[in-house]
């Protein structure tokens, strides 16, 4: 079941995001943006060579593509392509690597891709890759050979990892500590301690070489300083999830007093049911921008699940303690087995259905951003006649703006060719500034001079 749903959503992520062009969403839209007019490096990576990983896999590859081809939308969807297969290619990678027994590194990987990759899908925030990258570069540092190509393979796995983003620090810390329980003087131990350390030191020559802007210095900083605010995970996902199994173990309790061998099974229909009251009588939120703040979950979901196929994997190996073997052998007891295979089946049931909210509401956000776009209605108050206020659009949608990126997606969705740029009033955060979009502005380019001209004129207003 578990290999199963990972594989099943590492497919429904590809085509999904094509499907309902998901690369456009929240970042994704200036992503894209900077894919079609091929100014990627200029527009923002430069800001964050610590995320080299995801530009190299992912937008340079499309950004060539749009330029060999003079077609913007084929980079875009490309662009889309290559971040979304991520999860599948992570999983294959992890399946070639593995070699313990019953492959259970690839087993929890598949598991951890069910159960949290769902949190965050849609939002093009780098642990993504991160994600994809943690567990072939386990399975690689327990089992690549004691030989130059194996150094070298799970250097190369670190150093893909570590550039995904700042947060991977923490699942190379977590792989490095599963290495030492197989005794601080071994041979994958002291590899893991000479790669971190090397990789430390690129990090830190990235940073001098290319340092960021000075507008996303402080940005930056700030949001560092937010990355684990408890306040992150109010959200009605995390209520949702919490609730299905704490309903689900409340039922079991109460069913095993009557039916005890049946107990696991029957308390799932019931919370079905009572989900399914609850979606269709009293839910009316959308887990849209706050799939951008579940990253902070994944930085500290991978590394607990890490830890435990370790223990998984040392338990067949007979390399961890009694006690700890015992408490293996124990979770995997046909009742708790059953019980566990519930939850995934509550918690896969709960992403599927946030899932299809969440597309669905997007799908009615592209067509109102479009529509203004391509209207004639103008908010010279916002500094030219040529802008929109996005607070035209249905006022049901607010979960779905992303303030900093509504203008490059009102560009994209008119093709290119936007009779308004789109602005949210309140925003306050500005991707380019006024000499990177005039640049831009005066190359000889596919995408209409006139829609590169707005976003100049929305840069130079505000940077």
């Amino acid at each position: 079941m578990v290999i199963v749903a990972g594989l099943c959503w590492s497919v429904a992520f590809i085509v999904i995001a094509l499907a309902y062009q998901l690369e456009l969403y929240g970042d994704g839209a200036m992503f894209s943006y900077a894919v079609a007019v091929q100014d990627i490096w200029a527009f923002h990576w430069h800001n964050i060579s610590g995320r080299t990983t995801v530009y190299l896999l992912t937008l340079l590859p499309a950004e060539a593509l749009a330029t060999i081809t003079g077609n913007p939308w084929a980079g875009i969807v490309a662009y889309g392509f290559l971040f979304y297969v991520a999860p599948l290619a992570g999983l294959a990678a992890t399946y070639a690597a593995d070699r313990s027994s019953g492959r259970l590194i690839f087993l929890y990987a598949c598991g951890s891709t069910a159960l949290l990759c769902p949190l965050i899908f849609g939002f093009p925030t780098e642990m993504w890759f991160a994600h994809a990258l943690f567990w072939p570069a386990l399975a690689l540092s327990h089992y690549a050979r004691s030989t130059i190509l194996g150094a070298a393979l799970v250097f190369a796995t670190w150093v893909l990892l570590a550039f995904t983003h700042e947060g991977a620090f923490v699942l190379l810390i977590a792989v490095l500590g599963t290495l030492a329980l197989r005794g601080l003087r071994s041979m994958p131990f002291l590899r893991g301690i000479a790669i971190l350390l090397v990789i430390a030191v690129l990090a830190a020559a990235s940073k001098i070489l290319f340092p960021p802007d000075e507008y996303y210095a402080g940005a930056f900083r700030r949001a560092a300083l937010h990355f684990f605010d408890p306040a992150i995970f109010r959200v009605e996902i995390i209520v949702e999830l919490l609730a299905a199994i704490s309903v689900y173990a409340a039922l079991l309790g109460l069913i095993s007093i009557w039916f005890p061998k049946r107990a696991c099974i029957l308390a799932l229909p019931i919370l079905v049911a009572v989900f399914c009251v609850y979606w269709l009588r009293f839910d009316h939120s959308v887990h849209a921008n706050s799939r951008y703040y579940m990253r902070t979950a994944l930085v500290i979901a991978i590394p607990l699940l890490g830890v435990m196929a370790t223990f998984a994997v040392m338990t067949r190996e007979g390399l961890v303690a009694k006690p700890l073997a015992k408490i293996q052998h124990a979770l995997s007891s046909p009742r708790r087995a059953c019980a566990l295979a519930s939850i995934l089946i509550a918690v896969t049931l709960i992403h599927v259905v946030e899932t299809a909210k969440f597309v669905t509401a997007w799908s009615r956000y592209r067509e109102a951003i479009a529509t203004l776009a391509m209207s004639q209605d103008s908010d010279p108050a916002l500094g030219d006649p040529r802008f929109v206020s996005s607070k035209r659009g249905p006022p049901d949608l607010a979960p779905l703006e992303w303030f900093s990126t509504i203008p490059y997606l009102s560009a994209i969705l008119a093709n290119f060719r936007p009779n308004r740029l789109v602005i949210d009033p309140a925003g306050n955060y500005f991707w380019l500034s006024c000499a990177t979009a005039t640049h831009n502005m005066e190359r000889q380019l596919v995408v209409p001079f006139y829609t590169r001209e707005l976003v100049r004129t929305y840069s130079c207003q505000n940077r």
